[in-house]
């Protein structure tokens, strides 16, 4: 449901860009009015959605047990936890990061606390795990509510009219750019998905090391990513305000700076990977294979702020259809690659496919962003 998020920020910077505080105000609502409703469905389809997840779980009756009472109590939390969305893209499409920090602290401490108390304390167990973050999803929805009130109240915001709220051209527009994330968000985790699935087939060691390599390629994504968010509001007020200056200068700077995040971050990973996997397995083999492929991993952290800060921009100008676009073709050149050279060089051949899949995530978008940039009038 990252959809949420991306589909609001773009909007969101757009309307502060422009000047337009109706408009701001309506996104804000169409967006949260969206997730609201999708938590409420989820909390009527809970039954069929608990089934069919426990069906594919298969697992004991014991834990299918301990994982029903899991989740009949953390379902309740799904409408908060969809509503953040809303708001946390808000906060990022008015480049309020010392809110969204706010946000992200509150929730996480408070869902560790609570868990500590819950589950360890009064002896819980998962019932209380679920209800430590249901409530601390509740809890994070408020606080996210309340600082972006204070924000437009200290803006001098006027009431969004409902008329707004419910204009079918921009409900039109927020649902077809949600799906468009959505495909694009379902195409990476294709991928992600094929390049474990594929590291099964060259045994347990392989597997259990390429896992671990991603842990490094997850953790460098933390860094890049903030970057992006960034690039998302800077890009979107610059489309809002129809300067291309703005623009050009927005995805310069904040690609500068992402660009040498991520080289720190494979420099460091080159340095002191080896230490990191020791750290994180004890198992000689899956050692050994780590060891063997982290320049791979190295490599994919370096080239991926290109990827991300695209991302960014395509987020912050909205035009989520040559995203989605995109997704679909970088999977396929991945697929390709892997088809290709896997068979012939085994893990290896594989990493070469998973680093050129994120080269081609960032050249799909690159080569229709000179279009995105005509589409501003110059400043």
């Amino acid at each position: 449901f990252g959809f949420l998020r991306m589909g609001t920020t773009g909007f969101v910077a757009q309307a502060e860009g422009a000047g337009d505080e109706e408009e701001l105000r309506a996104t804000l609502g169409r967006a949260a009015a969206l997730a609201l409703a999708l938590g409420v469905a989820l909390l009527a389809l809970q039954g069929p959605l608990l089934g069919a997840a426990l069906w594919m779980l298969d697992g004991p009756e014991g834990v299918q047990d301990t994982a029903a009472r899991y989740c009949f109590v953390r379902i309740w939390g799904a409408p908060a936890a969809l509503m953040s969305f809303a708001l946390l893209g808000t906060l990022v499409g008015l480049g309020r990061s010392r809110d969204l920090l706010i946000v992200q602290l509150s929730l996480n401490g408070l869902n560790i606390a609570l868990d500590v108390v819950l589950a360890g304390y009064l002896g819980w167990g998962a019932v209380g795990v679920g209800l430590g973050t249901a409530v601390a999803e509740w809890v994070a929805v408020v606080i996210a509510g309340l600082l972006i009130l204070r924000v437009l109240r200290r803006r001098g915001a006027v009431p969004t009219p409902w008329r707004r709220l419910r204009d079918l051209r921009s409900l039109l527009s927020t649902l077809s750019a949600h799906r468009d994330i959505l495909l694009r968000t379902l195409s990476l985790l294709l991928g992600f998905g094929w390049f474990i699935q594929q590291s099964a087939r060259f045994g347990d060691a392989p597997l259990a090391a390429n896992h671990v390599l991603l842990q490094l390629i997850g953790f460098a994504a933390f860094f890049i990513d903030g970057f992006a968010f960034a690039t998302e509001a800077l890009v979107g007020k610059a489309m809002g305000a129809g300067d291309r200056a703005l623009l050009d200068r927005a995805v310069l700077r904040t690609s500068e700076q992402a660009l040498l995040a991520a080289l720190l971050l494979a420099g460091a990973f080159w340095l002191s990977g080896q230490a990191i996997i020791d750290a994180l397995t004890t198992l000689e083999p899956v050692r050994a294979v780590a060891r063997a492929h982290l320049v791979y991993a190295v490599a994919y952290v370096a080239l991926s702020a290109f990827a991300f800060q695209l991302d960014g921009v395509f987020i912050g100008a909205t035009r989520t259809g040559a995203m989605r676009n995109a997704a679909i073709a970088a999977l396929a050149v991945f697929l390709g690659l892997g088809w290709w050279l896997a068979p012939a060089w085994g893990n290896t051949g594989l990493w070469l496919a998973f680093v050129g899949y994120v080269v081609a995530r960032a050249v799909t978008l690159a080569v229709v962003y000179p279009r995105l940039r005509a589409a501003v009038a110059p400043s």
